[in-house]
């Protein structure tokens, strides 16, 4: 078995008219499967961020949540600060 893979923009004028042609051309046809994905979405699932930084971010929120935060007054931040 082989597995072929195409990337096509389905907004331009040939990807459309290349998935209309392919799925009437090989809809129902034994042996040939067309597996759509979307890029996207395999994209979203991977995870760019270290899990150090992870911990952090998890760390922060945790702190944010029980009160253990220092707010600074945009207006004045060297009076929030001091």
């Amino acid at each position: 078995m082989t597995t072929l893979t195409i990337k096509i923009n389905e907004r331009t004028k040939a990807g459309k008219a290349f998935m209309a042609m392919s799925e009437s051309f090989f809809k129902g046809v034994e042996g040939i499967e067309i597996i759509e994905s979307d890029s996207k979405k395999i994209k979203v699932e991977k995870n760019i961020y270290s899990p150090e930084f992870i911990a952090k971010v998890k760390k922060a929120e945790k702190n944010i949540k029980e009160g253990k935060t220092t707010r600074l007054n945009p207006e004045d931040i060297w009076g929030s600060i001091l």
